[in-house]
């Protein structure tokens, strides 16, 4: 008596005369007892409970019986060796029955530690990318650059290269751009927490005070400033840097422009906003 089992059924190999149950076929639908195929019979010779030397008799797949099957048997047998056969069968059925169940858990938890750990390889290997693409981005667009010139197309690179300004600041961020949207808000947001925001623009801003009131309700703080007389756009950080920008942040890269460091920008700098 040997134990067989697949992802549908748990059976008993029962060894015995078919023809018992040839006699009795109607009582045994493919639900209760079938044939193992040649790929089930190898596996079972090669893997169930059995010992080679007791499989090596067995030329052809023998019959299985699923736990229906094994209580219809019961039911077949007459004589009284065939009934004990039937008790320790269906007594074998359960204990292989338990066995199997406890290890079930044990391969579920152990599939959920491969899953886990996959999971965690994908999540490093995310991580590497980001580092990596970080330092090329860093590499590519260094603070201490005084001077660039992005063309016509370059619009993620010139975006990249405002938001490393932008988050370079400590405490504040001033900027001077007589156009500006919902898009120069979402590249504002990048900034750190703490650094107030600061932006003059034209009375005719697209900005509402709504606009203004949502940026603060998540990155305080933002303030907005109007004025006429301004034509260039300025980006002040921390009151120590001033970047001259020759395009409206709103349209990066959208053409060629250039930006530079203002030498003597803390001298600068307060000229200008004394001049707004």
């Amino acid at each position: 008596m040997n134990y067989y089992y697949n992802y549908n059924y748990i059976c008993i190999v029962v060894n015995f005369k078919y023809e018992q149950v040839k006699r009795n076929i109607e009582r045994f639908p493919p639900d209760f007892c079938f044939q193992l195929n040649e790929m089930e019979f190898d596996n079972w010779r090669s893997h169930f409970a059995t010992s080679n030397s007791d499989k090596m008799g067995v030329r052809r797949a023998p019959y299985v019986f699923t736990e229906q099957g094994v209580a219809m048997l019961a039911s077949v047998l007459k004589s009284k060796t065939a009934i004990n056969a039937s008790v320790l069968i269906m007594r074998a059925f359960v204990a292989m029955r338990r066995f199997l169940l406890t290890n079930a858990q044990v391969f579920v938890e152990l599939n959920t530690i491969k899953k886990h750990l996959k999971e965690t390889d994908l999540h490093q290997l995310e991580n590497d990318k980001k580092i990596e693409y970080l330092l090329s981005i860093m590499d590519r667009y260094r603070l201490e650059e005084k001077q660039g010139v992005f063309f016509q197309g370059q619009i993620f690179d010139a975006y990249a290269k405002f938001e490393s300004f932008i988050q370079g600041a400590q405490r504040e961020i001033i900027l001077i751009d007589q156009y500006v949207d919902l898009s120069i808000l979402e590249r504002l947001a990048k900034k750190q927490i703490g650094v107030n925001v600061t932006i003059i623009t034209s009375p005719r801003t697209k900005l509402s005070s709504q606009d203004i009131q949502r940026f603060n309700a998540q990155y305080p703080t933002l303030t907005l400033q109007h004025s006429t007389t301004i034509h260039d756009r300025f980006l002040i950080i921390d009151h120590a840097t001033l970047y001259h920008i020759g395009a409206s942040l709103k349209d990066l890269g959208n053409k060629c422009f250039a930006f530079e460091i203002m030498e003597d920008s803390s001298r600068i700098i307060p000229m200008i906003l004394a001049n707004i």
